[in-house]
């Protein structure tokens, strides 16, 4: 904690935890949900929080959000029948309303129903070309035909990841180290609430998510500014998201901006594990959660029980079966853009249902497979770099003994080799580009958040709410600088 000026009442009066997620035993609105009738469902949800006094407070919270969850699906599903057309025309020029629904019924067209309207999601035509087969194939030839059009001085060089990650392995087995390659990264983050949002005067509580502290993977953190100067950072031990806080008041007619500075080293990780020295997993208090359910989204649903000795057979060893599971995942999940998770109610099952998810989603699956077969596996999440590109991302870490815990990326995936140790090089394997903020899903912010948070799951964007309520992505924006400071 950073002295300095007296943060304001908030801080001193933050002892609600909303636990976003849980679920009320009414189940009537529900129903109205997924039917797409939302104004039906919000008057029914309302009349409830007015006319029935058994409810509790916690109820009454839990209810008010999913109204909000309603606002949410809106703004993620904006687009027209006509607007999707209008993408895929770029592609497939002779496209038809008949080939939306087909697309529709295969889930590689993502809509819903809203009070009697169909509405697309915002990504869903990108991502026809990401999760069908065919339309893939056609756009890549569409894609490769404009490159050859192109001036090659104009094509930026891409970042040699395979390369990195060869030289990495390399590296390791000729050191006997499991971090090497280190890079020192110095970032920049703005979060900047837009004017008029929050009433002139009115206290901004600010989270913006800062590094953690990992032994030999993310070291020699060191916070170089911040605005406003007054500032709480978390430690490891408070929680598993780690954020930086700040308070600032609102001036009328001007954003409020939140900034932070600092620089990080991170390593590259490689565990050369051989299948045949891998243990039985041991049964510990230690690793007992990371092999337990975890609801709303780790969740051993009947669906999963039964797919899973079709991925995983007969195979008994730890390591082999965690290799099938990341294949599969892989092989049958394709990335594609997701809407707001807080909108999800099941991730891991959304992935499964829909046969398609972005990185968070189709490591919750990853991880709820694991765990379903007993072996070891938790959340990892921050930002991943690939010069000069970036990206928000999430990945994951699995046990297996006696080696401990490697990192695993299964949207990273099987590399394009026929050398076994580079291929599944992500299964035990992480590049040196990597910003690590969480070790956990929806975990508790320090210090709390008196309000439901806008990303319910995970934390890389940040959060912020004011006495009258949560502000959601919507209502602000940010910006992340960086740059590699040494290699």
């Amino acid at each position: 904690m950073k002295n300095g000026s007296r943060l304001s009442f908030f801080l001193l009066t933050a002892v609600i935890t909303v636990f976003v997620g849980r679920c009320t035993k009414t189940t009537d609105y529900e129903t109205l949900v997924t039917k797409g009738n939302f104004q039906e469902a919000e008057k029914v949800i309302m009349n409830k929080i007015a006319t029935d006094t058994t409810l509790t407070a916690t109820d009454k919270v839990d209810l008010l959000f999913e109204v909000d969850r309603m606002r949410r699906i809106r703004l993620d599903f904006t687009k027209t029948e006509n607007e999707i057309l209008e993408y895929v025309k770029t592609y497939v020029p002779e496209v038809t309303g008949n080939d939306l629904k087909k697309w529709e019924e295969s889930g590689a067209l993502e809509y819903k129903m809203i009070d009697g309207k169909k509405m697309y999601f915002n990504n869903a035509a990108a991502n026809i070309f990401r999760i069908d087969k065919e339309a893939k194939v056609v756009k890549e030839k569409v894609v490769a035909a404009q490159a050859e059009s192109r001036s090659i001085g104009t094509i930026a060089e891409e970042f040699p990841l395979d390369k990195h990650i060869q030289e990495l392995s390399a590296a390791s087995i000729n050191s006997h180290r499991r971090f090497v390659k280190p890079v020192t990264m110095k970032i920049k983050y703005t979060l900047m609430v837009n004017p008029n949002v929050v009433p002139d005067g009115k206290m901004i509580r600010c989270w913006i998510p800062y590094p953690r502290e990992i032994p030999g993977r993310q070291t020699e953190i060191k916070l170089l500014a911040t605005q406003p100067a007054t500032y709480i950072c978390a430690n490891n031990e408070q929680t598993k998201q780690r954020t930086i806080y700040f308070e600032k008041p609102a001036v009328k007619d001007s954003a409020t901006n939140f900034t932070v500075e600092y620089i990080y080293t991170g390593y590259g990780v490689f565990a050369a594990i051989d299948p045949s020295k891998v243990l039985p997993t041991p049964e510990t208090p230690e690793l007992l959660p990371f092999v337990s359910e975890s609801a709303p989204h780790i969740v051993f649903t009947e669906e999963l029980r039964k797919i899973s000795p079709t991925i995983v057979g007969n195979e008994t060893n730890p390591y082999l079966k965690a290799k099938k599971i990341f294949a599969w995942v892989y092989e049958n999940i394709p990335w594609a853009s997701a809407r707001e998770y807080s909108t999800i109610r099941n991730l891991s099952m959304y992935a499964f249902e829909n046969k398609h998810g972005d990185c968070g989603i189709q490591h919750l699956l990853f991880i709820t497979l694991c765990r379903l077969n007993g072996i070891p596996a938790k959340w990892q999440s921050g930002w991943e770099f690939q010069p000069p590109n970036d990206s928000m991302h999430d990945w994951s870490e699995v046990y297996f003994e006696p080696y401990g815990w490697v990192p695993a990326d299964v949207t990273y995936g099987l590399r394009e080799t026929d050398e076994e140790t580079l291929k599944y090089f992500y299964l035990g394997g992480m590049d040196s580009y990597r910003l690590i903020f969480n070790d956990a899903i929806s975990d508790n912010f320090y210090p709390a958040k008196i309000y439901p948070r806008s990303e319910t799951v995970d934390s890389q964007r940040g959060e912020v709410e004011w006495e009258g309520g949560n502000l959601y992505f919507d209502q602000w924006d940010w910006n992340m600088e960086w740059e590699v400071v040494k290699k």
